[in-house]
């Protein structure tokens, strides 16, 4: 590199997490999480009067008592997983070429403070990597949304690249493969279940492109130019391209959908409806993955882990496993390098 050109900066985002497991806290961040505009896509009264008179008063206590049950001695584990991630890129990027700040998309440490940071050291260009394998309007939509609202107020602004998903890089694919199999040498499974974090359906026909979306098998179950950013599609296509790296075989692999919020209608299959009908078919060993987590969380380890556990064994299933996220896995980490020196 040139001795007169200034370095790249990288800015790592996640979604975010309460400061504490304190009631306070955890209100806090349900606040700032769903008042955005992008996750709960109302028009802002109605969305005001929603999260801050009906969901954050009364969901907080139950989320604080949720979050107590994973919270460590080094706090949140999306933090600090995210935290080692960053440390271990740093290890691996050209410290000559390469500055790496990370940030949550919600809480902190903030969007703003990492690209301030970047943007004090007089970069010549910033690559955001929002943490999101596959691409949402609720998650990496948000984000580029939010870096583009600071850099606006910026005098320079730097040429800013952002990577939308990453389902087919091969590292990526590699880093599950390898925590599967760990999995699988130790048992042998019925059925193999793939859990996805929700959208509402609205959010999904919204991004449709030329009418394509279904909701279904007719668009789902291929993935083209058309749904390529449709989230549920790139989920289907992830578990695809899992299972074949795995050696799954069809009959025995399931997508489904969690974390519902509100009455409207999500996308489909739910993972609550499916442990029924795997229990109802006398199905008795699952083993769970969760690829749209990259860092351990809430939705993973208490939802999946705990509450989705505890639904199955209590309809007669035996044994219920959750495949652990990437988190700072050396191969995920090296997907992660990739992903940044091929913007580079």
């Amino acid at each position: 590199m040139s001795a007169n050109k200034s370095k790249i900066g990288v800015l790592l985002v996640n979604l975010g997490t309460p400061d504490s497991t304190a009631t306070g806290d955890v209100r806090k961040y349900l606040r700032e999480f769903l008042m955005d505009g992008r996750v709960i896509d109302f028009p802002l009264i109605p969305r005001w009067m929603l999260v801050n008179l009906i969901i954050a008063p009364f969901r907080a206590p139950k989320s604080a008592a949720e979050y107590r049950k994973l919270w460590t001695d080094r706090g949140s584990p999306l933090l600090f997983h995210t935290v080692d991630l960053k440390e271990k890129l740093v290890k691996k990027l050209d410290p000559n070429k390469y500055i790496v700040e990370m940030a949550m998309r919600y809480q902190t440490p903030s969007i703003e403070a990492g690209l301030n940071a970047l943007n004090k050291a007089n970069v010549r260009k910033i690559i955001v990597l929002p943490l999101f394998p596959q691409y949402a309007s609720a998650t990496n939509g948000s984000v580029i949304d939010k870096v583009m609202d600071i850099a606006k107020t910026w005098q320079i602004i730097p040429n800013i690249t952002f990577i939308n998903n990453f389902i087919e890089h091969p590292l990526f694919l590699e880093a599950w493969t390898e925590l599967g199999k760990e999995m699988i040498e130790k048992e042998n499974y019925d059925m193999f279940l793939f859990s996805y974090h929700g959208l509402p359906e609205r959010q999904i026909k919204k991004g449709s492109v030329d009418g394509y979306c279904q909701l279904s098998d007719k668009c789902c179950g291929n993935y083209t130019k058309k749904n390529q950013f449709c989230y549920r599609g790139q989920c289907f296509h992830t578990t695809r391209l899992l299972s074949q790296k795995l050696g799954l075989p069809s009959e025995k692999t399931m997508t489904c959908f969690q974390s519902r919020l509100g009455k409207d209608p999500w996308i489909k299959p739910y993972t609550e409806d499916v442990i029924k009908e795997l229990t109802d078919k006398g199905i008795k060993k699952v083993l769970v993955f969760s690829p749209a987590f990259v860092a351990d969380c809430l939705e993973t380890t208490v939802e999946v882990g705990e509450e989705y556990k505890e639904e199955f064994e209590e309809l007669g299933g035996e044994k219920w496993d959750l495949v652990p996220s990437l988190n700072s896995r050396d191969t995920w980490v090296a997907c992660v390098q990739d992903l940044v020196e091929q913007q580079s």
